[in-house]
């Protein structure tokens, strides 16, 4: 228990009580009032909810320096406030509100407890309740003040001025008017810290005065600014009559040619009817505001942005197929399937132009080349071509756009890039759009693009700003995104889904050779006379250095190969450089990546698994172990809910085969079953290890090693069915650049067999799963052999 160093001489009655603590940092509460409290600490947080569930009292008191975060009990002042919690409730962004009322003053004496919330023992102090007539003239002085004041406030409840009528101790109007008055937290702890009548009240005289002098003053400047207006409009009133005058005689006014010169732009802006008569009505709205108003600035902005969209159609020639492919095939090497998809798209816009096709969506790992799809959409149909990035767009009005009764307001980015690109019928390519933020109290931008994206209502699409209907149906939309799962249904129901796969080495290195490297030569100052970079030195590159889906990573470490010899160039060192293997480990260093079965030891209970992640496909080892124990299954590496369920089922399924495996029954109960999956800073989830966590469950039990060369995937059912997974092209072109030899997938998996990549398909050989039997001889060899 500590005691108070400095309390104030005040006379506490009755005995010693223990209440919870919530100290305060910029409030106090005076007897009698009614107020919102707000807290984020953690021990206040606890303190509130402890009061809620109990129904005790708290007391309030202000700390003396308040950036103190665990307060003790010389960090407060002596005299707090009891109060009593009217209501307890949580904020959207979470924080912890209360509604509070004060009951009385109190003494603090000292410390209580301080975890989990604090708690002070604390002394009741007793409110005066003499009346002489000093008392009830400072009383009566203070009413007729506070209700003078109440009349200089607009819009004041009637409420207070009842309340104030209607209270007759001194001390408690005191408190009561004292809360009402914008004082500081450390005025009202003066107030509060008074407990004697007379020299209260003197207190909240002095201040009540000084604030209805303020008010009083304002009152007059706030006349005085009103006449000032007047005489403006007085002002207003006889310019226009000088204009009108003026042009009677002729005479030119400044302000008429840039008013002339937009009623010229609206006109041949060539709007339709109810767009031109909204814009006209603006602008004679324009003309007849003073020169130097500050909504004149806003209205001319907003005709300005009118005369400046694409309302009119230009002619185009006709689709041409044959260019389209010619342009396909330039930009892209591969992605045979995407580019026929592109060219059926393209030639039902060339032979039904005013139909309403579908939204392509290219989604992706990073780097497959889903944006530069969409700008050889744009060229091969001889279109402009705009990006709006929705990555991170958590307002509403970025889409639809701000009102006109906002400062600064603007359309949103739909309309903006439409005047960027100056043609009603470009290619809007909506990038990253599964990165838009979550809808909050600034509206969802998910819905908002549901009317962008829909064909039968952006004919009509309202803009916030525009406020009047425009064409949106003869943009040709293009969405891209890296995955399904985080954009909304309703919005995802309107597009129509076209997958990009990652690329196999093989692929990388003619894209290199095509593509990357000349872009590097120019962008770097080189020629490829000045510099070559063989393909052994490129497959190196593609295999030690980069580990991705798509060749974004690629293309930065060919850039930083080609800096090394520009400066050696720039310095005359050389005059013409070949780049060999050996030359990119002396630029680049070290291989960053090793063969991944190289690092698979053939152990008993390791299995190789194949994963599909949103940057493309990946390979992970299941790793099992059986130590003493009592038949439990421990799992590790953060497994999300189906993965464990996966080895659950596993686990299960062995059981049910393990006397036809030769696996003695009774170790399942006199052993515990560890299951682990590296990267445990990673999470994973997902049915498609299930075939995986067999292996290596089987292979831990009967102590036979699975060979490092072999891979798999598939979700297993407890019957021993092997079921079909989704992934499998991204799987096994992972499983090829790790140096697997052969993969084991489900049987029902087949389809998916020709949309595997050549290269892979001859560089490994398959086993078709039906059941999980079919596993076991490839990998842990034929029931009944031995351990």
């Amino acid at each position: 228990m500590m005691d108070i160093a400095d309390s104030a001489p005040v006379e506490a009655s009755g005995p010693t009580e223990t209440m919870i603590l919530l100290p305060a940092t910029d409030i106090v509460i005076l007897p009698g009032t009614v107020l919102p409290l707000s807290t984020g600490r953690a021990d206040a947080v606890l303190a509130l909810q402890e009061a809620a569930r109990t129904d005790q009292h708290l007391v309030v008191v202000l700390q003396r320096e308040p950036f103190v975060e665990t307060p003790g009990i010389r960090d407060l002042h002596a005299i707090g406030t009891e109060v009593r919690l009217l209501r307890y409730f949580t904020g959207r962004e979470g924080s912890h509100n209360a509604i509070v009322q004060g009951v009385g003053r109190l003494r603090l004496t000292g410390m209580a407890t301080t975890a989990p919330y604090p708690s002070v023992t604390v002394q009741r102090i007793e409110e005066p309740h003499e009346r002489t007539p000093d008392i009830d003239a400072r009383g009566h002085q203070l009413r007729e003040r506070a209700l003078d004041l109440l009349r200089l406030v607009d819009q004041a409840p009637a409420e207070i001025a009842a309340t104030i009528r209607s209270v007759e101790a001194p001390g408690a109007l005191a408190d009561f008017v004292a809360g009402l008055l914008d004082l500081t937290p450390f005025e009202k702890q003066e107030i509060l810290e008074t407990i004697a009548l007379l020299p209260r009240l003197d207190r909240v005289i002095t201040r009540l005065a000084y604030r209805y002098e303020v008010l009083r003053l304002s009152s007059d400047i706030g006349q005085q600014t009103k006449a000032a207006m007047e005489g403006r409009q007085r002002e207003f009133l006889l310019r226009e009559q000088l204009k009108a005058i003026q042009k009677e005689l002729g005479e030119s006014d400044g302000a008429t040619p840039e008013l002339d010169d937009l009623k010229r732009k609206l006109d041949q802006a060539g709007m339709p009817e109810d767009v031109a008569a909204q814009a006209n009505r603006e602008l004679r709205r324009l003309t007849q505001m003073p020169e130097g108003a500050g909504e004149a600035g806003m209205v001319r902005s907003y005709l300005e942005w009118l005369t400046e969209l694409p309302w009119q159609i230009a002619e185009k020639p006709p689709i041409d197929i044959a260019l389209a492919r010619r342009v396909l095939d330039e930009d892209h090497f591969g992605l045979e399937k995407i580019k026929r998809r592109i060219l059926e798209f393209l030639s039902v816009r060339k032979l039904n132009p005013d139909g309403k096709g579908p939204i392509l969506c290219f989604v992706g790992p990073p780097g497959v080349g889903k944006t530069s799809l969409g700008q050889s959409i744009a060229r091969a149909m001889v279109r402009k071509f705009v990006r709006v990035s929705l990555g991170g767009v958590h307002d509403e009005s970025e889409i639809r756009g701000h009102r006109r009764t906002y400062v600064g307001a603007l359309p949103g980015n739909i309309i903006q890039a439409i005047r960027r690109a100056g043609e009603r019928d470009c290619v809007v390519m909506l990038d990253e759009i599964d990165k838009l933020g979550s809808g909050g109290f600034q509206g969802d931008p998910a819905s908002a693009l549901l009317e962008v994206l829909d064909p039968e209502q952006n004919a009509t699409f309202r803009d916030a700003y525009l406020g009047v209907p425009f064409d949106l149906s003869k943009v040709l939309f293009i969405a891209t995104a890296n995955m399904l799962d985080t954009i909304p249904g309703p919005l995802r129901d309107r597009m129509e889904v076209v997958s990009l796969s990652g690329y196999t080495a093989e692929e990388k290195l003619t894209i290199a050779r095509e593509h990357l490297i000349p872009r590097q030569l120019k962008e770097n100052g080189l020629t490829p006379e000045t510099v070559d970079l063989d393909d052994d030195a490129l497959t190196l590159i593609i295999e030690g250095y980069t580990r991705e889906a798509g060749v974004r990573s690629l293309e930065r470490t060919i850039g930083a190969v080609f800096r090394n010899v520009a400066m050696r160039v720039a310095e005359g060192e050389v005059a013409q450089v070949h780049v060999n293997a050996a030359e990119v480990e002396g630029i680049l260093g070290p291989r960053r990546f090793e063969s991944d079965v190289a690092q698979h030891a053939s152990v008993p209970g390791v299995a190789t698994g194949l994963a599909w992640t949103p940057v493309g496909g990946d390979i992970l080892f299941i790793e099992a172990s059986r130590m003493p124990g009592t038949g439990r299954l421990i799992l590790t590496g953060q497994l999300g809910d189906v993965m464990k369920e996966s080895a659950q089922a596993a686990l299960s399924l062995l059981k049910t085969r393990a006397v036809a495996m030769g696996i003695d029954i009774d170790l399942f109960t006199q052993k515990d079953v560890h299951v682990h999956v590296p990267a445990g800073a990673t999470p994973k989830d997902g049915p498609s290890a299930g075939v995986a966590m067999f292996a290596a469950l089987a292979s831990v039990m009967t102590e036979r090693a699975i060979p490092p060369t072999i891979a798999m995937t598939g979700e297993i059912s407890l019957r021993g069915l092997v079921l079909p997974v989704g992934g499998i092209r991204e799987k096994v072109i992972a499983a090829a650049q790790a140096g697997i030899k052969t993969v084991m997938l489900p049987a029902r998996n087949r389809r998916d067999y020709d949309d595997i990549p050549l290269s892979a398909r001859t560089s490994l050989d398959f086993i078709w799963l039906e059941t999980i039997d079919d596993a076991i001889a490839p990998t842990i060899g034929t029931y009944g052999q031995s351990g």
